[in-house]
């Protein structure tokens, strides 16, 4: 059965998934903005290449670190999206959805990182 918690609470697991990341990774996630969000939106999900029925469960918008150049312009700050209603499906209880939004970070900031979804899977976080 699905956990179900409220997007307040949904929020300080996140947090405290987030607090619990190891220093080096911690160190990248705080140059990225980190938003909740419903569900992705079908632009993310067709952009991603993601079949329907497939879940998603964060997603990052950005340029990663080894694709930035010193001309290039200022723009927004990285964003890591984290999709509450897909990592609350999977999951059956807030242990579970703890360790799945953990993941999901690490995932996330490798990209950041400029680490491919291959490499990401190799290392346990796909």
């Amino acid at each position: 059965m699905p956990v179900r918690v409220t997007l307040q609470r949904f929020e300080e697991i996140a947090l405290a998934a987030i607090q619990g990341l190891p220093a080096e990774f911690r160190r990248h996630a705080e140059g990225c903005a980190i938003s909740i969000e419903r569900r992705p939106s079908p632009e993310v999900l067709e952009k991603l290449g993601i079949p329907e029925g497939e879940q998603l469960f964060g997603y990052y918008e950005g340029v990663a670190l080894v694709d930035r150049h010193l001309d290039d312009l200022p723009g927004p700050p990285p964003r890591i999206i984290l999709y509450y209603r897909p990592l609350m499906a999977e999951c059956g209880s807030e242990q579970e959805l703890e360790r799945e939004i953990r993941v999901t970070v690490l995932h996330e900031i490798g990209h950041h990182l400029g680490i491919d979804e291959q490499r990401l899977d190799e290392l346990g976080y796909g």
